[in-house]
């Protein structure tokens, strides 16, 4: 088993290697230093970032995987956002949607309240629990090499929901703050998909 609390992988560098080429991509960061850390690799109107509803990014990643499915998209999420949505988990399992990948950014802390040790920083293995589930394919990357494998992976065909875990070091880098407009925020990604906007 990887620790997280051992792992040297910068988490900035890590989502910019995965989201490196990344084309027509739709990705849904989750609160906190997920959506900061999207924001880093690189603003555009394809991503998605949540201000509010902890805990959600990993479903309403679902829901846009069911609207739009000849597009991938990307839950961009964090260890201790994850474990709030484990039942989540379960749901997309079971709508078995093959254009939808939950990648979660593991520092074994709870990175917005202060740093306390996560319940992966004690042992949950969500990669384990995703694959209990019956997600399609289950991975852990703990190094830019692995990194570089799951961002391959997740341009190619699935048959189902894919759950991929990032370990990364217990940091907090300065925060890169997107646009917290939510009406902006949701007209430019409507735009984004040829939807009306408002």
């Amino acid at each position: 088993m990887v620790s997280a609390m051992d792992n040297t992988l910068e988490r900035r560098a890590a989502v910019a290697a995965l989201l490196k080429e990344r084309g027509d991509l739709l990705v849904v960061a989750g609160l906190g230093s997920p959506a900061y850390d999207l924001n880093a690799a690189g603003d555009t109107d394809a991503n998605f970032y949540l201000w509010g509803a902890m805990g959600s990014a990993a479903l309403i990643g679902l829901g846009l995987a069911q609207a739009q499915p000849q597009r991938t998209v990307l839950a961009l999420t964090g260890d201790g956002e994850q474990l709030m949505g484990l039942g989540g988990l379960a749901t997309i399992a079971i709508a078995k949607p093959r254009n939808l990948v939950v990648a979660v950014i593991d520092n074994g802390h709870f990175g917005e309240t202060g740093m306390q040790a996560s319940h992966t920083g004690r042992g949950i293995d969500l990669a384990a629990v995703a694959a209990s589930m019956g997600f399609a394919e289950t991975r852990t990357a703990s190094d830019l090499a692995g990194v570089e494998a799951l961002r391959r992976a997740l341009h190619a065909p699935a048959s189902g929901p894919r759950l991929f875990v990032i370990k990364v070091s217990a940091q907090n880098p300065p925060r890169s703050l997107p646009a917290r407009d939510a009406v902006y925020l949701k007209n430019r990604f409507r735009a984004r998909l040829g939807l009306p906007v408002s």
